[in-house]
């Protein structure tokens, strides 16, 4: 009878214990789906989808892409909403840097980080072929080719570790980011 008591206590605790597990490792504590928070809280960066279809040549076939998304920004304090990376102009620009690249680049084909500045987004690829990553200046609406040497430590492919001293009299730390990806990276 002893030994079916522990066997019942030990089963008991190892479930919690994979319950906990699972919780931890659910897919909002990895990523911001479809829509994050600044880290000063005026604005807020979310997915949109267009009420267009695009149809684009594919890396396999031609394939329409069912209403791509566009990366919106929501400014808390005039409560206006306008978009930040949009398919209107964002193919043409990748297209400058991606020149070794025949297909067509969406915006939400990447994740985004968003530095504590709260105006640099560092774009990460989501297609692998593509393989090329952006760093995107929010104020000025500049993008540029971010570096594959860049600081960024990137851990479980998800999350960014940035470490160092960020002001001359501050001690040696470290800012962990979790990217802002789209939902339809997850489908």
């Amino acid at each position: 009878m002893k030994k079916f008591l522990l066997i019942i206590i030990i089963l008991s605790f190892s479930k919690s214990f994979v319950l906990a597990k699972d919780e931890l490792l659910a897919v909002d504590n990895l990523f911001h789906i479809d829509q994050m928070n600044s880290h000063n809280e005026n604005f807020a960066l979310y997915f949109k989808t267009r009420e267009k279809a695009i149809l684009a040549r594919g890396e396999k076939s031609n394939y329409i892409n069912d209403y791509p998304k566009d990366l919106y920004i929501y400014d808390y304090k005039t409560e206006i909403s306008s978009p930040l990376i949009s398919y209107d102009w964002f193919p043409k620009r990748a297209k400058y840097f991606l020149q070794n690249y025949d297909f067509p680049v969406f915006p939400d084909d990447f994740a985004y980080y968003l530095l504590k500045d709260n105006k640099t987004l560092v774009m990460i690829s989501t297609v692998k072929s593509l393989n090329t990553n952006f760093k995107f200046d929010i104020d000025k609406k500049k993008l540029e080719l971010y570096p594959m040497n860049g600081k960024f430590e990137f851990i479980i492919s998800s999350i960014a570790k940035d470490c160092g001293h960020h002001k001359f009299k501050e001690n040696f730390k470290c800012n962990f980011y979790k990217p802002l990806i789209s939902s339809t990276l997850i489908n």
